[in-house]
């Protein structure tokens, strides 16, 4: 159902409130560049931020300005399962094509837990269901055989966000659930290996600001292309490293100001990257080749 370079959207602030005109200029942006799918209040759109009216406000934004052109897979994502059917049916609403849930955070259920969760919120609408598996930021692993009981009972079940950043799991899922079903990485300095074990694309960070090449290397995985695929890896690896130098969204923010497309503004407890990292992070945007000359120098000062 879904494949190729889908980027987990940052959400632009200023002053405090939505940048409404700067996300929505972005999101045309990104469709322009090649972009395969957009998700709206992921992790990287600092859904965990946003008030519930501003969630639903972002994900009808996406939806408007998209017009169709791509699937808006919307972040539905809690800890609390009442609260993730609320946000369910409101992106239902919203217009989004399909929900986005990650693991319940913080909270530590077990495995019985999760497949209630997930299975409560896929209940609650009819859209298909992108399960979101991260780990790091969750303490809590959906396990293969989870993810199998929910197959076999979940219609609408479609596919895999698999942040745990262990390639031995791409196999081991693709094994229990089928070579058909869609796993999509939630890393992407290992997206390219990803695809080449079985996946169909990544829910990628980088691709605020490099959306076109990581549309094509995407596109070049999915065509058997690894000559091709390898050259735009190398292209992008500092800056997939740069963006992760600090706390997400606060570097790929800060990339995004030295592009011109958001302020790099962030809500507390987050915080800018500091000068060091800040330059790090311009040096990897320059090597990627998304500055023009006459912004390169001052941005590697910035």
């Amino acid at each position: 159902m879904f494949s190729g370079s889908i980027t987990a959207l940052i959400t632009p602030f200023r002053d405090g409130k939505l940048d409404e005109a700067a996300f929505q200029a972005l999101v045309d942006w990104q469709i322009g560049e090649g972009t395969h799918g957009l998700v709206p209040c992921g992790t990287t759109g600092e859904a965990s931020m946003l008030t519930h009216d501003e969630h639903r406000r972002v994900v009808e934004l996406c939806v408007e300005a998209a017009a169709g052109r791509v699937p808006v897979i919307a972040g539905a994502g809690s800890n609390y399962t009442d609260r993730g059917i609320e946000l369910a049916r409101d992106m239902k609403n919203a217009g989004a094509d399909a929900l986005l849930v990650v693991a319940p955070y913080y909270v530590k259920p077990n495995q019985e837990g999760l497949y209630q969760h997930f299975r409560a919120i896929h209940d609650a609408t009819d859209l298909p269901l992108v399960l979101y598996n991260i780990p790091g930021r969750c303490a809590v692993d959906v396990s293969v055989e989870t993810m199998v009981r929910l197959q076999a009972d979940l219609e609408r079940f479609v596919a895999i966000k698999d942040a745990t950043g262990d390639l031995a799991r791409v196999a081991a899922q693709r094994d229990a659930l089928g070579k058909d079903f869609c796993q999509l990485s939630g890393e992407d300095m290992t997206a390219l290996a990803y695809n080449a074990m079985g996946g169909r694309g990544c829910i990628s960070v980088t691709a605020n600001v490099a959306p076109r090449l990581c549309a094509e290397m995407q596109e070049a995985t999915l065509k058997g292309d690894m000559a091709r695929a390898l050259e735009l890896q190398d292209q992008l690896v500092p800056l997939h490293a740069a963006l992760f130098a600090d706390a997400s969204p606060g570097p790929v923010k800060f990339a995004a100001s030295l592009l011109g497309l958001c302020a790099e503004d962030l809500r507390l407890p987050m915080t800018p990257p500091g000068k060091r990292i800040k330059a790090v992070i311009a040096a990897a945007v320059a090597h990627a080749g998304l500055l023009p000359p006459s912004l390169k120098s001052a941005a590697l000062q910035a």
